[in-house]
């Protein structure tokens, strides 16, 4: 069944992605008024903590450079992509303002991580498989088969897919697409899907098990509501500049355009199967439950080639996820990459659906076992506070990485990140209710709102207090006592002028490309 002349088809992956379609071609006018998104600077106090950072990493480190750089075929520095009505759904010139040092309204180690995901173009991983970057949030991979090529992960859009591949045909040569491989269920790994199919029906399209369900039914319901956080987490609404968005961390943002979908013709069922498609040996791993309800990984016995989908990556990834999506099981995503380790520990290359990437069996296992470590820390921590007592804001402020894993690149927050993850683990076990009486039945916002400030001497007051906390640089706490006055008085111009100078520096300061986006756009 092909769902690309149905009429739900654009408003049910919409829908689905939770916003990833969110913003459709150029953001709307911003608002540039005083104490709007991006135009406060970065105070000194901001400016001290972002420098602070580079004294806690070795941001100068070379290695993933000379990863993210290795095996480079050509880029293309002026790569836009445009809908035939002019539309921009792809811009990567818009970030060629990320270079040299970070400027204070960066924090240090995200300036890094975008730097490197700037890094675009097409590459060679090995023999006979190649990525492209930077085409897209996601990689598009190409692994050559006997008549054609496999394609991995076909990115967002029919725009981008096609220009990614075309591109790839300009230095390659032409060859017909044999199959695809959906390795999960988002719409970053299939929206671009119709472009790249040939036309006489013979490509093959792989996907595991659950694919077709969890695709069109994830997050439908609430997609609505699901659309507006995003542009929150994502920063469609930002200006791309060192005030505003610089990466999602997992990539750039997410591509806009023609979004589409096709029934998988081979279901990978369980871990363990081994396929030979176009002439290529797989042997694939059932990942379900983990970064997504439906996913896989495959390993190339002849390349000695991990591909670990999204179930690992160069970040620490989102168990939960800001635009608001089922919590995901750190446990069971510790035990997939695990699972991984034992079932392919010969393998001497990664790559993945998103970042670049590496090379020499002991740097992979290492890596592996850092992400592995990372959540099964997450997950055991938070219940281990539990069990004390603690509440999910409290356990979130305690835990801590040990050193061994929070110095460890791709395990930084700079998509998800620790305290929204240990909540998670938190919220998947013992849900919203954090055990104290007082929160069972907690007054509304506006009338909680009006209560606090008058108890606190009126909006002047409250008002005189933030000012001088905000020159101490208390940002989080002059959001929260600003919130309150917000909420009571949503015409008060200077509150809220000073609450948006209080959100940049919350920004600039964020480690967390969401994070960030989520401040600014505030």
């Amino acid at each position: 069944m092909n769902y690309q002349d149905l009429p739900f088809r654009i408003p049910l992956l919409l829908l689905l992605t939770g916003a990833l379609m969110a913003c459709q071609g150029e953001p709307p006018p911003r608002d540039t008024s005083p104490g709007s998104q991006g135009n406060s600077p970065a105070t000194e106090t901001t400016a001290e903590r972002n420098s602070a950072v580079l004294e806690q990493l070795d941001i100068a480190d070379q290695r993933d450079f000379e990863d993210a750089t290795r095996g480079l075929i050509a880029s293309d520095d002026q790569l836009v992509v445009s809908m035939p009505d002019g539309s921009v759904v792809w811009d990567m010139p818009s970030y060629a303002f990320i270079t040299g040092e970070a400027p204070p309204s960066v924090n240090p180690s995200l300036w890094r991580q975008a730097k490197l995901n700037n890094i675009h173009g097409l590459f060679e991983v090995t023999d006979g498989v190649y990525q492209l970057r930077g085409f897209d949030l996601a990689n598009m991979s190409i692994i050559l088969g006997d008549r054609g090529w496999i394609l991995v992960d076909p990115l967002t859009t029919k725009e981008t897919a096609a220009a990614a591949l075309a591109f790839a045909r300009s230095h390659l040569g032409s060859k017909p697409v044999s199959a695809v491989i959906f390795t999960h269920s988002h719409i970053d790994h299939f929206g671009g899907v119709l472009s790249v199919l040939e036309a006489d029906g013979s490509t093959e399209l792989i996907a595991p098990v659950g694919f077709m369900e969890e695709a069109t039914s994830e997050n439908v319901l609430a997609g609505t509501t699901m659309s507006r956080r995003a542009m929150y987490m994502y920063g469609t609404q930002l200006e791309r500049s060192p005030k505003g968005h610089v990466g999602s961390g997992l990539g750039k943002s997410p591509a806009s355009g023609s979004p589409g979908i096709s029934e998988p013709t081979r279901i990978i069922e369980s871990t363990g199967e081994r396929h030979t498609i176009d002439g290529v040996e797989f042997v694939f791993q059932n990942a379900a439950g983990s970064e997504a309800p439906a996913e896989l990984t495959f390993y190339l016995p002849d390349k000695k080639a991990f591909c670990g989908a999204e179930v690992v990556s160069r970040n620490m990834h989102n168990l939960y996820t800001l635009r608001g999506a089922k919590v995901r099981d750190a446990y069971l995503w510790s035990q997939y990459i695990d699972e991984a380790i034992g079932m392919f520990p010969e393998t001497e290359v990664y790559f993945a659906s998103h970042h670049w990437p590496m090379w020499g069996n002991a740097d992979i296992i290492d890596f592996l076992k850092k992400q592995r470590d990372g959540y099964r820390y997450i997950h055991d921590q938070s219940l281990r506070m539990a069990s004390q007592g603690y509440t999910p804001r409290e356990i979130a402020e305690e835990i801590e990485l040990p050193e061994s894993l929070r110095r460890s690149f791709p395990n930084r927050g700079y998509y998800g990140t620790l305290k929204h993850n240990a909540k998670a683990v938190y919220q998947r076990y013992f849900g919203w209710y954090d055990g104290n009486p007082a929160n069972l039945d907690p007054l509304p916002p506006v009338e909680s709102a009006l209560r606090y400030i008058d108890i606190m001497g009126g909006a002047d007051a409250v008002l005189a207090r933030a000012r001088q906390d905000f020159d101490k640089g208390d940002y989080r706490w002059v959001a929260e006592l600003l919130n309150h006055l917000v909420f009571a008085e949503p015409d008060n111009s200077e509150a809220k002028q000073l609450l948006a100078r209080t959100y940049d520096q919350l920004g600039y300061k964020a480690e967390s490309g969401p994070w960030r986006d989520v401040y600014l756009t505030a």
